[in-house]
């Protein structure tokens, strides 16, 4: 047996995402929060965070930079931006070029959602959905990477993370709170993820997208009451609950840590298997409730 079998280059510290510069879109709250959170704890040096609302922004900054075992000088900077817009978008890029000639992980992760029945489907909410889950992360992407290329090498490659939903592969929530522009959306993104990968490879670009199932949280507490509450989505579940902050933070730090870096155009599930156990989520969304904006 040779050497080469058996040794693993600094396996120890493979997780570590030490002295990265990432950028977290939509990242004020909810997932986005999560993995901010795991991406500093990780080691990363310094996390931009951004969302439309400045409070919001700072609120969440000034929690981050409270966490107990952060890197020295390790820290979170707020970068309020409207990531619907290509101005806002524009924005944000100019910004964190500011205070940094290069970034080294983009967690394209902004995004919204709208329910409203088949028959009375408002035009301008399935647009504004597509444009924000699906135009504005391509325009994210695009813009930051000439930053994502500046310090990127075939042995050190970049990363992009992109937020689709496993609304994009099986069947998202139909009847009164039907989000047709949300699972078209996510469809999309996941494709786009695979178009992305193969031209950003060769830039030492990888770009890889994760696939959530239900994660409590401010934009899916209105579906989650509507289809039957946190106990009754857990208990049609294989793993018997929704999912946790750590399952986000942990499967982005590994998306952007060495462990992953022959990984490229992938969709990861992160559901507890919920939409294989299903065949998808017609079944459990298909509640006769009013309509509401999600």
């Amino acid at each position: 047996m040779s050497k080469y079998e058996t040794e693993l280059q600094d396996f120890p510290g493979i997780f570590s995402l030490k002295g990265k510069v990432v950028v977290v879109t939509g990242g004020s709250r909810g997932l986005g929060l999560h993995a901010a959170s795991g991406f500093l704890q990780a080691g990363a040096s310094k996390v931009y965070i951004t969302s439309r609302k400045v409070a919001a922004c700072e609120t969440s900054v000034a929690a981050l930079n409270k966490l107990p075992n952060l890197a020295p000088g390790a820290k979170a900077i707020s970068v309020p931006a409207d990531s619907a817009k290509i101005e806002g978008v524009q924005h944000l890029v100019d910004e964190v070029g500011k205070t940094t000639d290069h970034v080294d992980i983009l967690f394209a992760n902004a995004g919204a959602t709208w329910g409203a029945p088949f028959d009375s489907h408002p035009d301008d909410a399935f647009a504004k959905v597509m444009d924000l889950n699906v135009k504005s992360v391509f325009n994210t992407i695009r813009l930051f990477a000439p930053l994502l290329q500046k310090k990127a090498t075939i042995d050190d490659p970049s990363r992009v993370i992109i937020t689709a939903s496993v609304a994009g592969i099986g069947i998202g929530s139909l009847g009164k709170n039907a989000t047709f522009g949300y699972s078209a959306s996510k469809a999309a993104v996941i494709h786009l993820t695979k178009n992305l990968a193969v031209e950003l490879g060769p830039r030492h670009i990888l770009t890889n997208a994760i696939a959530p199932g239900f994660f409590p949280s401010k934009m899916a507490s209105e579906l989650i009451k509507l289809t039957g509450g946190v106990e009754g989505l857990a208990a049609k579940n294989p793993s018997k609950r929704l999912g946790k902050p750590e399952d986000i933070a942990g499967l982005v730090v590994f998306l952007s840590s060495r462990a992953s870096s022959h990984i490229n155009g992938a969709t990861i599930t992160v559901d507890g298997g919920e939409v294989w156990a299903r065949g998808g989520m017609a079944d459990a969304m298909k509640e006769d409730e009013p309509s509401a904006k999600l």
